[in-house]
């Protein structure tokens, strides 16, 4: 039987168990997830940094343990691109917070979700977007997350529902407890080079990518990157717990950003299908380089990625 535990007169939290693993879901704020953690008798261990009740009653999105990225993942360059026709002006400051002037992690995050299907492990949330001046094209996204004794799934869609051809990316943006000793492995190709904006500006084999195949410690890095020729997993090591996590993902999710602030006590890992501004490097750079895709009317791009204890 789901719970529900409420934080506002508008807002309340749908629980997922299996086994001893338990996730929060925080629909009406961005569908985001909330908190997920293994309770056992020895106590709680957070797998993601858990959302607290004051930032859920400000509804404070970066203070989610991850939410969704639709219908495009990271940053677009001052908000500006055109495609088939059409422009895509995203006003300034959207939304409040570290972006800057280059609007990031798409629209779905800033609207509440809605359940659409939900059981003691599963759940479907669900979100329908307008066409607007800032994104002219109108669009359906999902997430099912599907909860067992071993870890989590999720899957992200994303639905082109106008009438003409949609640019669109996924993916999800989960925050990690960065404990002492926190230890990150994955196996990558090249490192987009960024901007003092974080904007893209060369793709290059840094030292970076040669650390991460090897297995680095956290606090030697300091970085907000995105890398191209991920290999679809990323193993997480807390030393200090004798904990580690595999987080693994499906194609399209083909590109691994890592936001890894030196001194924070959290550190982003996140499957996308796009780096930043695909849209507007697309013209000279290839999809293994970028990623992204085009959906035709009526056409749905699906991609699912896992977290699971090792």
């Amino acid at each position: 039987m789901n719970e529900t535990q409420t934080f506002s007169a508008s807002e309340a939290l749908l629980q997922l168990s299996a086994g001893s693993l338990r996730l929060m879901l925080a629909p009406e704020i961005g569908g985001a997830v909330a908190a997920f953690y293994d309770e056992q008798a020895d106590g709680r261990f957070d797998w993601l940094r858990p959302a607290t009740d004051d930032a859920l009653r400000r509804r404070d999105l970066f203070a989610m343990a991850s939410f969704p990225l639709v219908p495009w993942c990271n940053r677009i360059r001052d908000g500006r691109a055109r495609f088939g026709g059409r422009d895509i002006a995203i006003a300034p400051g959207h939304p409040a917070g570290p972006s800057g002037k280059h609007p990031l992690h798409g629209i779905g995050w800033m609207r509440p979700w809605q359940v659409a299907q939900a059981s003691s492990a599963q759940a479907k949330l669900v979100v329908t977007v307008e066409a607007d001046a800032q994104w002219p094209w109108r669009f359906e996204a999902s997430q099912q997350f599907e909860l067992d004794p071993t870890g989590l799934r999720c899957t992200v869609t994303l639905t082109n529902c106008d009438t003409q051809p949609m640019p669109a990316g996924i993916g999800h943006h989960p925050y990690f407890p960065h404990r002492e000793g926190t230890r990150l492995q994955a196996s990558t190709a090249a490192m987009w080079r960024g901007d003092a904006e974080v904007m893209p500006l060369a793709l290059e084999p840094t030292a970076e990518v040669a650390r991460l195949r090897e297995g680095v410690l956290l606090a030697e890095l300091d970085l907000d990157n995105n890398f191209t020729g991920w290999q679809r997993q990323a193993r997480i090591e807390w030393p200090a717990s004798s904990r580690t996590l595999v987080m693994a993902a499906e194609s399209p999710l083909d590109f691994f950003v890592l936001y890894c602030p030196r001194g924070a006590d959290h550190f982003c890992a996140e499957p996308v299908s796009q780096c930043t501004d695909a849209i507007n490097l697309s013209d000279r750079h290839g999809p293994e380089e970028v990623g992204g895709a085009v959906l035709a009317p009526g056409e749905t791009l699906t991609g699912c990625w896992t977290l699971r204890s090792a």
